[in-house]
């Protein structure tokens, strides 16, 4: 489960930016949040490859 404690940790990480951006209006920490969703983005799209890279894996195992 390394990748979920990844994924956990990272968007926690987001927490105070979030509510700086949405409950003071904050506008830098409205930047932050922006660049931390790119990185979300990466990240999810990481695990997607990884995903289909296993699944083609266990695909051929099966043959």
């Amino acid at each position: 489960m390394g990748k979920y404690e990844e994924l956990h940790q990272l968007v926690s990480s987001f927490e105070a930016d979030f509510r700086k951006f949405y409950e003071k209006q904050n506008k830098a920490a409205g930047t932050r949040v922006r660049k931390h969703m790119g990185d979300l983005k990466k990240f999810a799209q990481q695990v997607r490859q990884e995903v289909q890279e296993i699944k083609q894996n266990m695909k051929e195992e099966g043959k």
